[in-house]
């Protein structure tokens, strides 16, 4: 999967809850060394998630006088598909 295709995927899943304009950023990136690696999760981006990476997804919503929240995962990107490697649950989380 390309890069760019999961920035796609996070902001159809925040367009979907009219949440869309307020996320004004890049979905996530490597983890490794520094702080911030490649790859990128933003938008347009072509290079594609290796077997044995690892990114964190950490798509946020800011609102102008108001606040944001962004909620970041660590993702190991499987043979077998992304697993998640954040233990905390979200299922209490609620987008009103």
């Amino acid at each position: 999967m390309q890069c760019g295709q999961v920035d796609a995927a996070a902001r159809q899943a925040l367009g979907r809850r009219a949440l869309g304009r307020y996320f004004t950023h890049s979905t996530g990136h490597g983890v490794g060394l520094e702080i911030h690696e490649r790859p990128r999760l933003g938008k347009g981006e072509k290079a594609l998630l290796g077997v044995g990476s690892v990114v964190t997804v950490e798509p946020g919503i800011y609102m102008e006088g108001f606040g944001g929240i962004r909620i970041e995962d660590s993702v190991l990107v499987s043979a077998g598909g992304p697993e998640i490697l954040t233990p905390a649950s979200k299922d209490q989380w609620s987008i009103a």
